[in-house]
Formats: C-alpha cells, sequence, structure tokens
C-alpha cells in the first residue's frame, strides 16, 4: 500500500515500474507512476503546522481510542449532508478535511484502537515499551498494518463466519520503519543481525483473535489461535510453478518451497474461510551484484530486468550484510555457485516471491502455499467473484506499479456450495486456485474489453521473441513478460479491487500518473493538467481514478467487458471540463484512490487514500460511496491542452459519494473489513509519522506524529500503525 517507502531514506523502487514492452495504451500511452510527492515532506509538517491537535478540534465529528475518552473531531460544515438516495445509506455528516494529527469519523461515531504494533500475542510475550528495544516480534503485531480479514469464530472456537462477538482478525504488515523499530533507527552500511532479524520478522501476516466484552471488541494476547507467519517461515509452492527449475534454490533444491511472505498489501478472503495474502513491493529486498549478467543466461536477465532486479541493485533494507548465515545470503540473488541449477546459491531465489499467498487463520498447524496459477506480479488485494453454484470461481488482480496491467484467474473447478464449510480449508484451495486459466485485461477506447490468455496455447504468448516460455510454470513465473507478449493494456498502477455483490462487477483503483501529458491521454486515462501544492506544482493525472468493468453476460468466465470510470479523483476547486469531472465537492474531494472493498451488509463501496498529491490540504481518508452500475453515465469529452478525447464515465456521484474518516499526520488509511452484521468495522492506519528524521527520535515534540499514543492508546509517544474499531453510538450500521 504505501508505495513511498522512507526506509533507509529511499524511496521504493519497485514503484518506478519497469515495462519496456512496446505494448500500447488505447493511444500509445505510456503511463507512469503515481506522484512520489510524499518524500521528504514528514519534517516539514511539524514546522507548518504547529502542534498535534490533541484536543477536540471543534464541530461535530468525534473519536476515542483505547480506554481514552479524549475526542478529536473535524467540523461538519461541509456543504452535502443529504443522505445516499433511497437506500437510507450514507446518512452520516461528511467528516472536513483535517491536517490534525488525530483519527475523525462523523458525528455518532466512536473509534477505538485495539492493534498496534508491538502488541503481544502470546501470553509470556512482554508488553510493548515502544522505545525500539522491543524484540521478539515473532509473538507481536508487525509494522505497517494493511489488507485485513474477519473470520468469525464460535463459542467453542469453530470456524462460524456469521459470529458477531468472536473473531480472528488476519491481516498484512507490509513493511518497516526503521527509525521508530530501533532505538537510535537503523546503523548505515553493515547491518547487525539482531535487527535484520527484528525487521524480517516484522514483516508478514499476523492472526490475531478478538472477543466482545462490554459490548466492545479487545483483542485476546493468551488465545492459542494468535500467530504470525513472516518473512523468514517456511511456505510451500503449489500449482504450475511447483518443482520449477525457475524455483530451485539451497534451501530447496527441489523447488517445492520457499521462505517468507514479503511486503504484504492487499486482502482477499475465499468462500471456503482463508485468507489471500498478496505480495506486492518484493523485488527491492534483493541485492544483485555487478557483473552477474555474465554469469547467468540470457532468458534469466530478461526476466530480472523485467522484475526490477538489474545487475548492481542495491537492496532496500541491506539485509545481506547481516551475517554469513544461510537467512541472510538469501537476499543476495547474484549467481555465487557452480551448479548449472541454482541449488548451491539463491540466483532463483527471486521467483519464490510475488505471489497471492493462501493462510488459514484457524489452523497453526496447515500449511501455507503461495498459489502461483495465479501469476507472479506486485499483487495488491484478491478479489473473488460471487461464487454460483456449477460455474468458476475468477480471482481479479492488479500489478502494481507502472504501466503494470489487471489480471484475472478462472478456476477449473465449479463452485461447490458444500466447500463453504470443509474440513480441510487448503486442501480446498488447491481445488478452486492449482488449476484453471490466467487471463490479461485489454482496453478499448470504445468501453469494452477483452481478457487474453496466458498459457502457451496463446500463440502470442508462445511464439514471444523476447523471452521463449518454455512451459506454464515459466509463464506464471513470468507473468509480467507473458502479459507483454499477450499485448495487455498498459494502467496507471492498479491497486485494489472489489467485486460490488449488488451485481458482480469490479472495481480497480488507479492511484495516478505523474507523466501523463496532453499527447498521450486517452479514453481510459483522459486528463493530464498541472495542480499546485504550496508554492509548487505537479503534473499529470495527479489524482487518480477508479475504472469498473462488468463482465459479459455477468459470467466469471467471460473473455470480453464493459468497463467506464466510476469516479475521477480531484480537488473540489479543480476546473470541472478537465479535471474535476466527478462533480466533487467540500464533502467528498479526494486524491490518489488505494484500497477499495465493498462490505456485504450495506453494498457500501470504501475507498481508501495514499496520498501525496492533497497533502498540503488534508491528511489521507476514507470515502463511503454507494455504487451504480457500469454505463449508468455517458461520454463526455475531456479537453487537456489542445488534445480533446472521449471517455466512459459512470453517473457522478453527488451525494452518494461522502468523506467518512480522515487519519492522522503522515499516514495512509488501509486494509478494512465488518462483522457480519455491519456494526462493526475496521480499518488500519499505516505509517503514521513516517517522516520523523532518526536526528528527531530523543525529542518527541519533533514527531511529525504521536499518534495512536496521543489519543490515550500505549506506552511511549513513537507513532505506530495499528488497527481502529468503529461503531455507531446507536449501534446501527455502519455508513448508515
Amino acid at each position: 500500500m504505501s508505495k513511498i517507502t522512507k526506509t533507509l531514506g529511499m524511496p521504493d523502487a519497485d514503484d518506478i515500474g519497469h515495462n519496456d514492452s512496446a505494448n500500447t495504451h488505447i493511444q500509445d500511452v505510456l503511463v507512469k507512476r503515481r506522484m512520489l510527492l510524499k518524500s521528504g515532506t514528514g519534517a516539514a509538517f511539524a514546522a507548518l503546522f504547529g502542534g498535534f491537535g490533541l484536543s477536540a478540534c471543534g464541530g461535530g465529528g468525534s473519536t476515542s481510542s483505547g480506554d481514552s475518552a479524549s475526542a478529536s473531531s473535524s467540523s461538519s460544515s461541509s456543504s452535502s449532508s443529504s443522505s445516499g438516495g433511497t437506500t437510507g445509506l450514507l446518512g452520516f455528516t461528511p467528516v472536513n478535511k483535517s491536517l490534525a494529527d488525530v483519527f475523525t469519523v462523523p458525528v455518532g461515531y466512536t473509534a477505538s484502537v485495539i492493534y498496534a504494533l508491538g502488541d503481544p500475542l502470546s501470553a509470556g510475550t512482554a508488553a510493548f515499551k515502544n522505545d525500539g528495544t522491543d524484540s521478539d516480534f515473532d509473538n507481536r503485531a508487525g509494522d505497517c498494518h494493511d489488507g485485513m480479514e474477519y473470520f468469525g469464530l464460535s463459542g467453542s472456537g469453530l470456524p462460524d463466519q456469521s459470529s458477531t462477538d468472536r473473531a480472528l482478525l488476519a491481516m498484512n504488515h507490509e513493511y518497516v520503519i526503521p527509525q521508530f523499530l530501533h532505538a537510535n533507527g537503523a546503523t548505515s552500511g553493515t547491518r547487525p543481525a539482531a535487527e535484520v532479524d527484528k525487521e524480517v520478522a516484522a514483516h508478514g501476516v499476523s492472526v490475531v483473535e478478538i472477543k466482545k466484552a462490554a459490548g466492545k471488541f479487545a483483542t485476546l494476547q493468551s488465545s492459542s489461535f494468535n500467530r504470525r507467519v513472516t518473512g523468514i517461515s517456511e511456505i510451500e509452492i503449489a500449482g504450475p510453478a511447483a518443482a520449477h527449475a525457475l524455483l530451485k534454490t539451497k534451501f530447496s533444491t527441489s523447488g517445492v518451497k520457499t521462505r517468507g511472505t514479503l511486503n504484504n498489501c492487499g486482502t482477499g478472503k475465499t468462500p471456503w474461510g482463508t485468507l489471500l495474502t498478496g505480495e506486492e513491493n518484493w523485488s527491492g529486498y534483493f541485492k544483485r551484484a555487478s557483473g552477474d549478467d555474465a554469469l547467468r543466461d540470457a532468458k534469466s536477465v530478461v526476466s530480472l530486468n523485467r522484475y526490477g532486479r538489474k545487475q548492481n541493485s542495491s537492496s532496500r533494507y541491506g539485509w545481506e550484510t547481516g551475517g554469513a548465515a544461510d537467512q541472510y545470503a538469501r537476499w543476495n540473488i547474484s549467481q555465487t555457485g557452480a551448479s548449472t541449477d541454482g541449488t548451491d546459491d539463491y540466483r532463483n531465489e527471486l521467483n519464490g516471491q510475488g505471489y497471492i499467498t493462501e493462510i488459514d487463520p484457524y489452523s497453526k498447524s496447515a500449511a501455507v502455499r503461495k498459489r502461483s496459477a495465479l501469476g507472479r506480479f506486485n499483487h495488491e488485494a484478491a478479489a473473488i467473484s460471487k461464487p454460483v453454484a456449477g460455474k468458476p470461481l475468477a480471482v481479479y488482480m492488479g500489478d502494481d506499479a507502472q504501466n503494470e496491467y489487471v489480471y484475472k484467474f478462472v478456476s477449473t473447478a465449479v463452485w461447490d456450495a458444500a466447500d463453504a464449510n470443509p474440513l480441510d480449508r487448503i486442501a480446498t484451495g488447491d481445488k478452486y486456485l492449482n488449476a484453471g486459466k490466467l487471463y490479461v485485461a485489454k482496453f478499448a477506447a470504445d468501453g469494452t474489453g477483452s481478457w487474453h490468455e496466458l498459457s502457451m496455447s496463446n500463440s502470442a504468448v508462445a511464439g514471444y521473441a523476447t523471452y521463449a516460455f518454455a512451459d506454464l510454470g515459466d509463464i506464471v513465473i513470468n507473468a509480467r513478460l507473458a502479459a507483454d507478449a499477450a499485448g495487455a493494456t498498459k494502467m496507471d498502477r492498479p491497486e485494489w479491487c472489489g467485486v460490488n455483490p449488488a451485481n458482480g462487477e469490479i472495481y480497480f483503483t488507479m492511484t495516478n500518473s505523474s507523466s501523463r501529458a496532453e499527447a498521450t491521454v486517452d479514453a481510459a486515462n483522459p486528463r493530464a493538467y498541472t495542480d499546485t501544492k504550496g508554492s509548487g506544482t505537479q503534473k499529470g493525472n495527479v489524482h487518480g481514478h477508479i475504472i469498473r468493468i462488468a463482465e459479459t453476460g455477468n459470467e466469471a468466465a467471460a473473455t470480453s467487458f464493459a468497463w467506464d470510470v466510476y469516479v475521477f479523483g480531484a480537488e473540489a476547486t479543480s476546473p470541472a471540463a478537465s479535471v474535476n469531472l466527478s462533480g466533487l465537492t467540500d464533502a467528498n474531494d479526494f486524491s490518489s484512490p488505494d484500497g477499495l472493498a465493498f462490505t456485504a451488509s450495506t453494498g457500501i463501496c470504501w475507498i481508501q487514500t495514499d496520498d501525496g498529491a492533497y497533502t498540503d490540504v488534508t491528511n489521507c481518508m476514507m470515502l463511503a460511496g454507494v455504487p451504480g452500475t457500469v454505463g449508468d453515465g455517458g461520454n463526455v469529452s475531456v479537453t487537456s491542452g489542445a488534445t480533446t478525447v472521449t471517455t466512459k464515465m459512470g453517473k457522478q456521484p453527488g451525494a452518494k459519494l461522502k468523506r467518512f474518516l480522515v487519519g492522522p499526520s503522515e499516514q495512509e488509511i488501509t486494509g478494512i473489513c465488518e462483522s457480519p452484521d455491519g456494526k462493526v468495522l475496521f480499518v488500519n492506519v499505516q505509517h503514521p509519522g513516517d517522516g520523523t528524521s532518526v536526528a528527531n527520535l530523543a525529542d518527541p515534540t519533533k514527531y511529525t506524529s504521536q499518534w495512536p499514543s496521543n489519543a490515550g492508546y500505549g506506552a511511549g509517544k513513537r507513532p505506530r500503525s495499528a488497527t481502529v474499531m468503529i461503531t455507531k453510538n446507536d449501534g446501527g450500521l455502519i455508513g448508515s
């Protein structure tokens, strides 16, 4: 999710994009990465905005965190406060934009922090001191909370998806903020093993039990379900890539397993009750030495370059410097051994990352499996089509880097309702996720699109001159290259996706594009403009948009679809004819849509932002929308300088889109799930205050955020990623 990783002072190189193929957009467009404007802003926030707004800031919003009764809110004077149509939803007063270091929800709602970085997951784990000296992250909440799913538990501890008072939260921990994780920040150069071990363990996934007491959920530190899956955990490879030659390493000479799940971003929940976690910006964790090309075959070099690991690539955290032991050596993917198959080094280690990984949250003993049939790329969320008896399932996915693609996987097996509550959930995952067809999308200018199979039966893939695929395993491992071969449409960094429960349509967030120009606009990317931020300017499609598609015949296995733009991000004051096409107001304007999900209880489409373009005006936020249908709008002409294009745009949302919350300073809102009755909503706040410099660690007044300690949660004042529980004071549905 957070694509502006400030770890060790460097941006996340995986976001830059590595697609050098000749594939076009609709009109030969070169689409680039979203704005890198968040970099370096952290220290400036304290100087610009003074105090942290620890008390109520007026108006009608209210929050509370932990056991604190401190309130912090935005005023509710936004121009739009009407209900979202006849559905009875969106009856809340929209929250104002805010730069305060508080978590703000509408009048009549309460927000409470329940699970933060470092919180213990076992009875014997000490309370978190939050001063950088804590260890044992195998038994603590990891860093940078991200995608998250709710798994109900019965009173006797059995899976019960209808349970509203006991459950497991399974969530991703995308990356780490080293300046807060260590007492004095991360060591530069050669990294001490203890620092590396802590950072590796703070990655991955956590499962934590929550249970209601006095009407509110709280975590259970001593629960037998609590667990961590980290960057060092042993994980099996499943599907067509299992035992492939490209996966053989010193650790797994047969190519059937690997270690760790990395940079976990979005999630999905299967109909049989397991977690799907997406491995996103994983490439940058690995070092590749200068001169390595000469030691490898040509295909290997093409693959490594396409996935962002050219020779002489440094690693993000320097974990390979932690020592001579094997757990550190694996982060160096240079060819160092003499074998012909890679079984004496880690030249193939990179091929073990980049998958949708399936975890059974109910069973510590169940295998964790990477589902290679779904392709290897920068995975965000995995949204599964509505199950229909006798029909295959589709899994929708986006590849989050500039110029990358939209994918779907269609299972060979057809849905059997008996699989909704199986005895062996991972075996059920084998049934639906190991065999099927992987497709990539082409978007046409007339509002139609097509899915193109990535297999040896597609002559464009089988005959690709740039890379000679050996078999299906090779194709899924190198899905980006196969998608290049198929002629897929380059998109503006497809991030999260979600399936509308009302009609099965699929929504994809396209965060923004910094290189969109007047000469390269097209129907799917029609805006190129100059936007002002402070005293500077930013150009391109600065604020991003959301595309939705409707499969032909509403069939998950369809090979064609219709599409339009659900909403364009924009500032309320932006020109209506060229930027604010969706007519956003102070009640719902936003920038850089990222997280997106529908809640089943209400059908609301929740939109979360990870923004660097509008952060001079507001912190990142979450909006609630009552969605329409593909085609409910019409053709709109958009002029960018001397260029005019026609785009397919949905009906302007008006009061059917409202700002529901605004988070604290220097964070993103990410991850969302609900209790089955729709009366409790869980969201995550990731990396608050991550612009704080190491030089200021000793002075909490210089932190760019002190959340959630300034809301009464936990020890110390270092900011922490955390999970927030939101309830309505009258006990009603969230968003009503």
